[in-house]
């Protein structure tokens, strides 16, 4: 399985000079936990940076700033950890292990923001596959109850 058919493509974005307390009305209003930070080039948006609900909290509101004048491209995390839209799902897994990360942007060949995939899509995954994993086994044991009764 590919990132193509599992990344989430509807990502919230935002630019490097909106304000943080925008981000955190975005976060609130989609229910999410973080916003790509993008640049836009001839109509298409190039990731560049993440701001998580935490960063918000122990960066801005911990230390007192005012939330209105502090911008996302100043709180961003500038070393954004990528995914390719072709990546395997193990080695996102694996990627997203190794760099303590719990979103992965998904990009296209051309480096173009094409979705996200994160740790919560994961878990909601595993959910399914051990959903479909018991029901199975209930299956076949009503199958055999049936048979040999």
């Amino acid at each position: 399985m590919t990132l193509k058919t599992l990344c989430n493509r509807e990502v919230l974005v935002a630019y490097k000079d909106d304000t943080i307390f925008n981000a955190a009305v975005l976060m609130r209003q989609y229910h999410a936990g973080d916003v790509i930070i993008v640049e836009e080039r001839n109509g298409l948006r190039y990731p560049v940076g993440i701001v998580t609900d935490r960063d918000i909290v122990i960066e801005v509101i911990a230390k007192e700033l005012a939330i209105d004048t502090v911008t996302v491209g100043d709180l961003m995390c500038r070393e954004l950890v990528l995914a390719q839209e072709d990546d395997d799902l193990l080695d996102a897994i694996r990627s997203m292990r190794q760099k303590g990360v719990r979103r992965l942007p998904v990009v296209d060949k051309s480096g173009v923001l094409v979705g996200i995939f994160a740790a919560d899509d994961l878990i909601g995954l595993i959910a399914e596959q051990l959903q479909g994993a018991a029901g199975l086994i209930g299956k076949e044991q009503a199958q055999e109850k049936q048979y040999r009764y």
